[in-house]
């Protein structure tokens, strides 16, 4: 299993992607839980600070299976109570929806089986803020994926701009200082790296750089559990 955490804007998705095509692994991207949380709230006329009703949404959804994430050769999909969502997840009010309702334990609580049921298996990489801390402590290869706020900053901006929908450098700076922060700081699995996590700072790497220096660790990783298992 294969734990890659870190905040905002450091090119999780990508590189998790990537990393999973190529070692052959599932793909889980469990921040899709939190945006499908945030996009139901906002559906249902649910605010996002409301730690209470969050939870409770949260809870409802997971009991009765409406989340479902769907491992395909283009990436993972979502769907929401049977409709693909997939492509609402990424947008800018979603984004800032997910890091307020994951704020809230009940919510965090309410996914986190979920989140352990699709790696339980193994042979999984799986993305977000805590799984190697909180989800899979005991993934056998973690990294902590990170950029500097000025890079993150802009690969935000190139990304909205590259949708077609409105950006500002300056705005998207701010919001992911203010994302750090809330991330970092709330009560419940807050965003830390893990101690036994590998640091990687993609502010000067392009992402084939990254993907490379992970997939060779999680192949020294196999062959040493391999080697344990037969000596």
């Amino acid at each position: 299993m294969v734990a890659i955490d870190g905040p905002a804007g450091a090119g999780k998705t990508t590189v998790t992607h990537r990393v999973a095509e190529r070692l052959g692994y599932l793909l889980v991207g469990t921040g899709s839980l939190y945006r499908t949380v945030a996009l139901a709230a906002d559906r249902r006329g649910v605010g996002w600070s409301d730690g209470e009703q969050v939870g409770e949404l949260a809870a409802d959804l997971a009991r009765t299976g409406a989340i479902v994430l769907e491992a395909g050769p283009a990436g993972q999909r979502v769907r929401l109570d049977g409709e693909d969502v997939t492509e609402e997840l990424v947008t800018r009010r979603i984004s800032e929806g997910a890091s307020k309702v994951s704020a809230h334990p009940g919510v965090r609580a309410a996914l986190l089986e979920l989140q352990r049921a699709a790696g339980r298996d193994g042979g999984v990489v799986l993305e977000g803020r805590d799984i190697g801390t909180a989800v899979f402590p005991d993934a056998e290869a973690k990294f902590y994926l990170t950029a500097s706020v000025e890079v993150r900053a802009e690969r935000r901006f190139l990304e909205l701009r590259a949708r077609g929908e409105p950006a500002d450098l300056g705005a998207i700076r701010e919001e992911v200082q203010v994302r750090d922060q809330r991330d970092s700081t709330r009560s419940v699995a807050p965003l830390r790296q893990a101690p036994d996590a590998e640091l990687v700072d993609s502010s000067s790497l392009s992402i084939p750089q990254v993907v490379e220096r992970m997939v060779a660790r999680v192949r020294r990783i196999e062959r040493e559990l391999e080697g344990g298992r037969t000596a």
